[in-house]
């Protein structure tokens, strides 16, 4: 009888033990996500796999643009860029570009000015479920162009994609190398949204030269997130 109950007790401290790793990965996964204000969630189309245009010819037609057409994007290109870049590809959770460690550093922002279907404001991109939380509304295409130093392209664009990151997350697992991987990754991040552009007949150009914390405020982008890169796009 003492056998049965001491094997009962160990069984019980592994159930516990299981669950509790369980919750402490949970909470993990829920420390990465900072905090925001939500007022509208948005689900995308789906991403598309396929295209007329191959990597190659999307290598040689790559251009920086920096000059658009007064025309609106589609829900559907908006939603493929933001795939290019930060999509789910495995049910692992592995995304488009890759990362030091898996650990995912980049946050995903959208600035729509003038998409179709999709109402004026900033919206942070969710790659999990493939949706656009709202985290401020109205046009702030102006108010981001004087935060970039005034670079018209910022506001002649239909919408404007801005990369951050936490950096907490790759340093946390390495080090003040992790500085590093995370500059990496978000390169990685945006050549592939210059070759999704090409792919749609779209343009954008990466852009680094702007005021940190006031690109932080126009797009609510959160305490523990530093921005990174900003790329208007546009049709040419």
């Amino acid at each position: 009888m003492k056998k049965i109950h001491i094997v009962m007790m160990v069984i019980v401290l592994m159930g516990v033990g299981i669950g509790g790793f369980f919750m402490l990965q949970q909470l993990k996964v829920d420390e990465r996500e900072p905090m925001e204000s939500i007022n509208e969630k948005i689900k995308l189309p789906e991403p598309k796999y396929d295209s007329n245009t191959s990597v190659e010819q999307a290598l040689l037609e790559r251009r920086s643009v920096r000059v658009y057409k007064d025309e609106s994007l589609t829900l559907t290109e908006v939603s493929q860029l933001l795939w290019a870049a930060q999509g789910i590809t495995d049910p692992r959770g592995f995304r488009t570009s890759p990362s030091a460690g898996a650990l995912y550093p980049l946050e995903l922002y959208v600035l729509a000015g003038n998409v179709n279907d999709l109402p004026n404001g900033v919206y942070k991109y969710k790659p999990h479920k493939h949706e656009l939380a709202m985290v401020v509304e109205g046009d702030k295409r102006t108010e981001l162009c004087n935060a970039a130093l005034d670079q018209p392209r910022v506001k002649d664009a239909a919408a404007v994609i801005v990369f951050s990151a936490v950096y907490e997350r790759t340093t946390g697992e390495y080090g003040e190398r992790g500085i590093r991987y995370v500059h990496i990754e978000v390169g990685h991040a945006a050549q592939n949204i210059y070759l999704q552009a090409v792919s749609l007949n779209l343009g954008t150009v990466v852009m680094g030269a702007f005021d940190d914390e006031e690109v932080k405020k126009i797009m609510n982008i959160g305490d523990k997130e530093q921005p990174l890169y900003i790329m208007p796009v546009g049709k040419e």
